[in-house]
């Protein structure tokens, strides 16, 4: 029976480590190295999240109402037969005697420019950078996952494998950075484990598109 439970044990330590290779695309042999491939067959067609953008739009459209509001009613007034509003008249005079290169109007053009580049930039992007979209289990749920909670996962995960001192980890949008500090055992030992334990973490995550996966593992550094 011992005998039995020898051969069992080697026949699937290189099954484990075979997988983990062909996984995550290279050798676990390197205490560093650099992101691995993203998985093309973890590749679903989930974009990112669209952000409502409620607070900039609100306040433009306030904006625009009061502005719209404000110059409606002075050109009701002036048809009334009833003077221009100071601010008008004043800004009128402005316009026609300051020269074009005065630096109040060069200001005020390029904070006009840059407000219209910021709302044309928020009108086109996604946004809800901090939220990774999921794979899709029914058509009419979508979910998405925040970075901060999937990096708690990563770490709790990380701290699990034995040797592992302390872990950073930093997820991205294509990228899972780790950092981990290991105070006995081998490194790379334990950079094994933690390949195959952060890629059946990543796999666990459920995200449409896998992120790829980079592990460095240190001795904690001498005090003093």
């Amino acid at each position: 029976m011992s005998e039995s439970h020898g051969s069992e044990s080697t026949q699937h330590l290189p099954v484990i480590e075979k997988a983990a290779e062909s996984e995550l695309g290279q050798s676990a042999s390197a205490a560093d190295y650099k992101p691995l491939p993203v998985l093309e067959e973890a590749d679903d067609a989930e974009g990112r999240f669209w952000s409502a953008r409620r607070v900039p739009a609100g306040i433009l459209a306030l904006l625009i109402v009061a502005g719209a509001g404000l110059l409606l009613y002075d050109v009701a007034a002036v048809r009334a037969d009833r003077p221009a509003m100071h601010w008008r008249r004043s800004l009128a005079n402005e316009l026609a005697e300051r020269p074009l290169d005065d630096t109040w109007v060069l200001v005020g053009a390029g904070v006009a420019t840059a407000l219209g580049v910021w709302l044309l930039v928020l009108a086109a992007t996604p946004g809800l950078r901090d939220v990774l979209p999921m794979r899709r289990a029914h058509t009419e749920v979508r979910a998405g996952l925040h970075r901060g909670a999937a990096a708690m996962v990563l770490r709790d995960r990380a701290m699990e494998v034995s040797g592992v001192r302390s872990v950073r980890v930093r997820v991205g949008r294509r990228k899972v950075d780790v950092r981990a500090v290991s105070h006995f055992r081998e490194l790379d030992d334990v950079r094994a484990d933690l390949d195959a334990t952060l890629a059946d973490g990543i796999r666990g995550l459920g995200l449409a598109r896998r992120p790829a996966l980079s592990v460095h593992v240190a001795r904690p550094g001498r005090k003093g």
